[in-house]
């Protein structure tokens, strides 16, 4: 009798192996996208680049931006489609020399699938066409300049979870012109396609209020303020806008008091130096200073990230403004690899990149930390929401950045 039961189970075996031997293999796959794939074997890691500034006098700005796009990689677990996450990248130096050496190295790296990136709207410049070239898409989560989505200049694969600063100067005018009651402005840029875009679109927008203003320049690498300064001064401004970066900003700041007819005039930044490196770099004459940057105050679940951040790092304080745009970023990027992505049954991946492109490109009602994302057609995916901040003496005596606003844009 066990003789029989064993020639039975034997005997089905056989035909359960049997009609799995005779039924199709699955076909493979084939790339018909067309800008290509790229296939990541079994074992192998889903790399994602970022393009930031870590070194310099911005540093802060690209380790926030950083920070962010990690703890979004912790809160998935590390992991994407049941492979582990490769995250590395390259030093963009917040210049256009930079930007363009960093996209050239990620561009070469065949096994790279997306970027987080730049920081700075001047690497952006020469750095999202290389990128885009590649047939790769970058998501960046402080590019604020309005150039970089223009209909008539934008890259394909270029994306942003930062506000466009068309958007940034008008908040900002309105709030020197109603709320603070000034009339007379000047503002200050260092050249470069955010800090002269936000001080242009400003003072447009401060001279269509009905107020008056002053447009002065000056080049990255300057330590003497005192001309431009003095320049400023001849035009008797109550306040000077200045949207310029950390090194420039501190100069300014710092020297402001001592130039004749400006030792009480109104000081605004805006957030590329809203940082606490720019607090030192400025010292005492910081306090009462005015800046516009992200709302804070309106992001969901913010406390709770902010509560990761500061306990991953070891830090008593944020470091600039964006890494809650930077943490939406790569969770819209994973997003869009999950729709993109192709994989084969023993767990090869492939990642077609036209399809990834436009997964980002209709992103739409995302929910993130700072709003419900919708991407235009030009790459615009923010939900901008600007506030004004003002810095006091335990501020700077703490070195943190002022966490509640004190007027906050029309919804």
């Amino acid at each position: 009798m066990k003789g029989k039961v064993l020639f039975v189970l034997l005997a089905i075996a056989a035909i359960a192996l049997l009609a799995v031997a005779c039924q199709p293999a699955a076909p493979k796959f084939e790339c018909k996208d067309k800008l290509g794939c790229i296939d990541i074997g079994p074992n192998d890691p889903i790399h994602i680049a970022y393009a930031m500034v870590v070194s310099g006098s911005d540093a802060t700005l690209g380790q926030d931006t950083k920070y962010g796009a990690e703890i979004a990689i912790d809160d998935k677990g590390g992991k994407l489609l049941g492979h582990s996450i490769k995250f590395d990248g390259q030093d963009t130096g917040c210049n256009a020399e930079g930007g363009q050496a960093a996209a050239t190295k990620i561009a070469a790296d065949k096994t790279i699938v997306g970027v987080i990136g730049t920081n700075c709207s001047s690497e952006a410049v020469p750095g999202a066409p290389i990128i885009s070239n590649a047939g790769l898409s970058m998501i960046s989560p402080s590019n604020t300049a309005p150039y970089l989505t223009d209909p008539a200049k934008r890259q394909p694969g270029y994306f942003r979870t930062a506000h466009n600063d068309k958007v940034q100067g008008a908040v900002a005018a309105q709030f020197v012109y109603t709320q603070l009651k000034f009339t007379k402005v000047a503002t200050i840029h260092d050249g470069g396609p955010y800090t002269e875009a936000l001080a242009n679109v400003f003072a447009e927008n401060f001279k269509k209020l009905g107020g008056s203003a002053v447009i002065e320049a000056v080049n990255v690498g300057d330590k003497d303020m005192k001309p431009v300064l003095t320049r400023v001064a001849a035009s008797k401004p109550e306040l000077i806008y200045f949207p310029v970066f950390v090194a420039e900003g501190g100069f300014i700041c710092a020297q402001m008091r001592d130039v004749p007819g400006l030792e009480k005039t109104v000081m605004m930044g805006a957030d590329g130096i809203f940082t606490p490196d720019f607090l030192k770099a400025c010292g005492k004459n910081v306090v009462g200073m005015y800046f516009s940057s992200p709302d804070f105050s309106v992001f969901k679940g913010y406390d709770e990230f902010v509560a990761k951040y500061l306990k991953k790092y070891n830090l008593k304080g944020t470091l600039a403004p964006f890494h809650a745009h930077s943490y939406d970023a790569m969770n819209m990027l994973f997003a869009a690899l999950e729709k993109a992505t192709v994989k084969d049954p023993d767990g090869t991946l492939h990642v077609q990149k036209q399809a990834l492109r436009d997964a980002i490109a209709a992103t739409k009602d995302f929910k993130g930390i700072t709003g419900n994302l919708t991407c235009d057609p030009y790459g615009d995916c923010a939900d901008p929401r600007i506030a004004v901040y003002q810095v006091n003496q335990d501020n700077l005596t703490k070195l943190e950045m002022p966490k509640t606003p004190i007027w906050k844009q029309a919804q």
